[in-house]
């Protein structure tokens, strides 16, 4: 494949990988957020054990819904590789909108593609800025003078 990242594990690997870090990602993060809202909902003298008791309730399944979009998304994105024979942003839009898209299929073709559209520009966004932000900070090339007229 021409422009293949090759410091990412193959296709079936990096689905595996990204639904563990995504699980990761999740897990932490909302159980953070439950934490300190259990902690506000408690009484007084109980916060810190509402804290922990509403971040072993909420945490693991914030963390597994992550989990569920982000082997999703890398399933589709190896699919667009495997499909377009490319390696470029349009793969990661592409499955941005089809994730967005399928995990709301069950609000109905209106939810679906609200969500398609929303995945696919959330998508485009990160890529982006990831573009620009690549373009920024790569080194540019030593500026070589002229030769002197003689």
């Amino acid at each position: 494949m021409r422009g293949a990242d090759v410091s990412r594990d193959p296709c079936p690997w990096v689905i595996l990988n990204d639904a563990g870090g995504a699980f990761a990602m999740g897990a932490i993060g909302g159980g953070t957020w439950h934490f300190i809202k259990g902690a506000r909902n408690s009484p007084l003298g109980e916060r810190f054990r509402g804290g922990v008791n509403a971040m072993r309730a909420r945490g693991p399944i914030i963390g597994g819904n992550f989990a569920v979009w982000g082997s999703m998304f890398s399933t589709f994105e190896c699919v667009l590789k495997g499909v377009r024979r490319k390696e470029d942003p349009w793969n990661a839009i592409g499955s941005g909108a089809i994730t967005g898209g399928l995990l709301a299929a069950r609000g109905g073709w209106r939810a679906a593609s609200v969500s398609a559209v929303f995945g696919g520009v959330l998508l485009a966004l990160i890529e982006g800025v990831g573009i620009a932000m690549s373009r920024a900070f790569a080194q540019q090339p030593p500026v070589i003078a002229p030769p002197p007229s003689s």
